[in-house]
């Protein structure tokens, strides 16, 4: 129970002082913070479509926040979710418009379908050259991040470009209606398969023997290999699904919201699921709110500029003081007499990254 009061605080610590730095920020700034904070609140829950926008941004989000602490319980940093995520999109778009005379529910599963293989074949290449030839997955996520998007570019101007008559613009035809997701009770379809997701990664990583390899793999590669677990074969899996988690969300993005793909798509949406992995303390479960607190805070800052005259870029430095927070255990160690960690409870930064789960 302690440890688990224990887990809450560098998360909840972190979007208070975020939040306390941010206001002095916008009082700096010649901006009322309590105005400012009570527009993007409205922005983002005032009403159900506002609720729904929040629910929109926080999809891409969690999955790609799932992505990443997916990796995270191997050992692995894979900052390659950004490339995994864009091939998924274009593979999505691609089946959206080009499979044809299928019912809607098929369609809808065929595309998604499409996003998680190709993301999850892009993450599986990046593991493999992690898991035989040695190369550090981080130096290897940053060249694919750009192969992936030069590749896609140089698809969607040739090959896949929309040729309707007066379109100037390089992008992929629409997707037809019948691979659209569609709104449950007002709730985003690509919302409720993310919080699927989130539940399969938690049974996988707790109660199956594959996650259980996992996380013995992430804690200490040498002796996960002494016990005679096949290493080389976790870690291929691993980036196999943390791509397929990836490529999945770029899936449900242009089934749910775009409708086509586009060069520029959500640039840097990938390196933003490495924020919420660690406000989530790479925790399926965790990353949920963490998702919905930042989809929020972009969800509510049209309002909060509009209403509030605050700058767009007060949000980016808000979400950059929740990840110094969230990283700066330490801090929160002097700021709280008496606290302590226990083994097991300390987020850390390398190999065995975060805690159990």
């Amino acid at each position: 129970m302690i440890a688990t009061i224990r887990s809450f605080i560098i998360p909840v610590g972190s979007v208070i002082f975020a939040s306390l730095i941010g206001g002095i920020v916008l009082f700096l700034s010649g901006s009322d913070p309590i105005e400012a904070y009570a527009a993007l609140l409205k922005g983002a829950f005032g009403s159900m479509t506002s609720i729904t926008r929040t629910l929109v941004k926080a999809t891409p989000l969690m999955m790609n926040g799932l992505a990443v602490a997916f990796a995270f319980k191997a050992g692995l940093f894979n900052i390659g979710t950004q490339g995994q995520f864009i091939f998924g999109a274009f593979a999505a778009s691609v089946a959206g418009f080009f499979i044809q005379g299928v019912p809607p529910v098929f369609h809808i599963f065929l595309a998604l379908i499409a996003g998680g293989i190709a993301g999850g074949v892009y993450g599986a290449f990046q593991g493999a050259l992690k898991a035989y030839s040695g190369a550090h997955e981080v130096i290897t996520g940053i060249m694919c991040n750009y192969i992936a998007i030069n590749i896609t570019d140089y698809l969607v101007n040739h090959p896949f470009r929309d040729t309707s008559p007066g379109n100037i613009v390089a992008r992929t035809p629409l997707i037809l209606e019948t691979s659209y997701l569609p709104d449950i009770e007002g709730i985003p379809g690509g919302f409720l398969i993310s919080l699927l997701s989130a539940v399969l990664v938690w049974w996988v990583l707790k109660h199956m023997v594959l996650g259980f390899e996992i996380n013995t793999v992430g804690a200490g590669p040498d002796a996960a290999r002494y016990s005679g677990m096949r290493v080389q074969r976790i870690l291929l899996i691993t980036m196999l699904i943390s791509g397929t988690l990836a490529g999945l969300g770029g899936a449900l993005e242009i089934q749910g919201v775009e409708h086509r793909f586009q060069p520029g798509f959500h640039t840097g949406l990938g390196f933003e699921g490495i924020t919420i992995a660690l406000l989530g303390r790479v925790h399926p479960f965790g990353i949920i709110p963490a998702s919905v607190l930042i989809g929020a805070m972009k969800a509510g800052a049209n309002m909060m500029q509009f209403s509030a005259g605050v700058e767009s870029e007060i949000i980016d430095i808000i979400q950059a003081l929740l990840l110094f927070f969230v990283t700066a255990e330490v801090f929160f160690k002097k700021m709280i007499p008496g606290m302590r960690w226990q083994k097991g409870e300390k987020l850390s930064l390398r190999a065995g990254w975060g805690g159990k789960v």
